[in-house]
């Protein structure tokens, strides 16, 4: 795994400046061998839910790992 992370990354949930969905977006960092991702979306934390249940569903073990 690299040690390299994106610790700035808009989602489709960050109007007018983001256009990942999250499906595609962890699925990716995942295939590149990411051991993490930031989501930073502004002005709301609707993307949060939808994050964590699909990081959840593609790896459990990185339940405890969610801060």
């Amino acid at each position: 795994m690299q040690d390299f992370v994106h610790l700035h990354v808009h989602t489709q949930y960050s109007i007018l400046d983001g256009q990942a969905s999250i499906p595609r977006l962890v699925d990716k960092a995942m295939a590149d061998g990411m051991k993490g991702i930031a989501v930073t979306d502004h002005g709301d934390m609707f993307g949060i839910k939808e994050f964590f249940n699909y990081v959840n569903k593609k790896n459990s073990s990185t339940n405890s790992e969610i801060k």
